[in-house]
């Protein structure tokens, strides 16, 4: 098994790369999801905006149970790596 991030600074690095792949995912569901103008624009429709500012303006334990589960799915991914961080052991 891979040795887990020995530094602040490794670890730091490791879950940027996580957080990167998170947002490519994220990005190319939006941009799927979106409809691509003339110009090259991308027109989100209005349903999903609707339920994206209901999310934002919603604290976490407030959500309904399938988008806190969808929370904890992308949690997930950071997990492993800082258990490791902080125990040396592999998750």
């Amino acid at each position: 098994m891979a040795a887990g991030p020995t530094s602040i600074d490794e670890l730091v690095e490791e879950l940027a790369a996580i957080e990167h792949e998170r947002w490519a995912h994220w990005q190319q569901y939006m941009h799927s999801e979106a409809e691509r103008q003339p110009d090259g624009s991308l027109l989100i429709p209005a349903a999903l905006v609707e339920r994206w500012e209901r999310q934002i303006k919603t604290d976490y334990d407030q959500l309904p149970e399938d988008e806190r589960e969808s929370d904890r799915e992308q949690v997930m991914k950071y997990l492993p790596l800082v258990q490791k961080f902080f125990t040396g052991e592999p998750s």
